[in-house]
């Protein structure tokens, strides 16, 4: 009697106007520049629909459901009929990123297998400033920083310059921009402003490591794997935007930058350093609790010391971008890495 599939649902929680969709309408010929990759990027339903159908091509049966915030709908998933796990990609919830922790809290009380970081990572990693502290008392190295819950520092603040401000709670790069990285007290004290004005606070101010920009993609438990290093070539942004990835690099085709950072995997580092950037990434992956699949950026001083920016539980699985462009390299098929994530969620005890 042939064994029946595994149920996993795709847990997702949309509630905005999907900008990509309005871009398939934009003629690339009407920017005031050509375009290197496509400004038609795959929008946000279609990179949820992929990784159900590559679940499917995993031999699961899956499928997907965005809760727009609809409580009673999440509370549904978990006490009706629930599935054999839940392939967690919730970052939020009524527009708070704060209480993603609480949605993987409510699969704990269920006993609800789920993939990725549990409640505690998920709401230490959200706090960037906390995150470094326990970074730091584990004896990783993280660049100076101040955290503020108002817009001003005093002149002699203890940093050295140049510094970039970003709003403490934030992820995705949101808040970062080309004017995010300063290099005199008028600046900071500009963008301190701007950021608490849009953000409120808390605010992150560290010291900008102007060195190698790395993703190490970290992908299991037990022990934890460290897929090829990731690296990114700021060398044709233009001279006077800072070589940082800002929310626009990130996100935006339409603007110009977004079409001058590269990837390039596997990163152009010795095997000394690699070695070391590995041994810091699995220090930081376990001292945040993070679980089956996360990334930690980082950059390395000019002594080559990797400096840890962020850890990121549960990051983008967008095929052929960072997490899932380092799981290529190491020779694992989209659909692969996926079915990896799910069976350590469904290896687990609830």
């Amino acid at each position: 009697m042939a064994q029946r599939k595994k149920r996993i649902l795709v847990l997702y929680n949309h509630v905005e106007k999907d900008e990509y969709e309005a871009m398939r309408l934009i003629d690339p010929a009407t920017l005031d520049f050509t375009p290197e990759y496509s400004i038609h990027v795959a929008t946000v339903q279609e990179e949820y629909d992929a990784i159900v159908h590559a679940l499917r091509e995993a031999d699961f049966e899956s499928e997907g459901l965005n809760l727009k915030d609809d409580l009673p709908a999440l509370l549904r998933v978990v006490t009706q009929n629930p599935p054999n796990a839940i392939f967690n990609l919730v970052e939020f919830f009524h527009n708070d990123l704060k209480r993603e922790g609480a949605v993987a809290g409510l699969y704990e009380l269920c006993k609800m297998r789920y993939t990725g970081a549990g409640p505690f990572c998920l709401s230490l990693c959200r706090r960037k400033g906390l995150t470094k502290r326990v970074l730091l008392h584990h004896g990783l190295a993280t660049p100076n920083f101040l955290v503020l819950n108002r817009p001003f520092m005093e002149p002699e603040h203890g940093l050295r310059y140049p510094l970039i401000i970003k709003p403490s709670l934030q992820d995705g790069s949101a808040g970062v921009e080309s004017r995010s990285v300063v290099r005199e007290y008028p600046e900071l004290i500009n963008r301190l402003d701007e950021i608490f004005t849009q953000y409120g606070s808390p605010i992150l101010v560290e010291e900008f490591i102007e060195g190698k920009e790395l993703h190490v993609s970290v992908l299991g438990n037990f022990p934890p794997m460290v897929l090829p290093l990731l690296e990114y070539d700021f060398s044709q942004l233009q001279e006077d935007h800072p070589p940082v990835i800002t929310y626009d690099i990130k996100w935006n085709p339409l603007v110009l930058p977004y079409h001058k950072v590269h990837s390039i995997c596997p990163a152009r580092v010795d095997k000394a350093t690699e070695n070391l950037v590995v041994e810091h990434a699995l220090k930081a992956y376990e001292a945040t609790f993070c679980r089956d699949y996360a990334r930690i950026d980082l950059r390395l001083g000019a002594d080559g010391t990797p400096y840890i920016l962020e850890v990121n539980p549960n990051p983008d699985l967008t095929e052929g971008v960072s997490f899932m462009e380092s799981a290529e390299k190491a020779g694992l098929s989209f659909s692969e890495t996926l079915k990896r994530i799910v069976t350590f969620a469904l290896e687990r005890t609830p």
